[in-house]
């Protein structure tokens, strides 16, 4: 009868810690990505602050790095948040 108990209570450990590695890999927060920029039309990687937007659902809110952003070229409008 223990050894039933110490199974279930080691599966519902296992059950809890890999709901918390789902959120904590594909949660909000901040995340690199890969887009293709509509302005230069050319593939960058951004870093995404995504948020929570209603229950259930990612919404990305700012972009906080390019690869495309240079001190050459420091003016971008950011479009690149829809192909997120």
């Amino acid at each position: 009868m223990t050894a039933i108990i110490k199974v279930a209570i080691v599966g519902v450990a296992v059950c809890w810690t890999i709901t918390a590695y789902f959120i904590w890999k594909w949660g909000p927060g901040l995340r690199k990505r890969f887009v293709r920029c509509p302005e230069r039309k050319v593939r960058a990687s951004v870093l995404a602050d995504q948020r929570e937007a209603e229950f259930g659902t990612l919404r990305v809110v700012e972009v906080k790095e390019c690869s495309l952003l240079t001190p050459a070229h420091p003016d971008c409008s950011k479009q690149c948040r829809v192909c997120l």
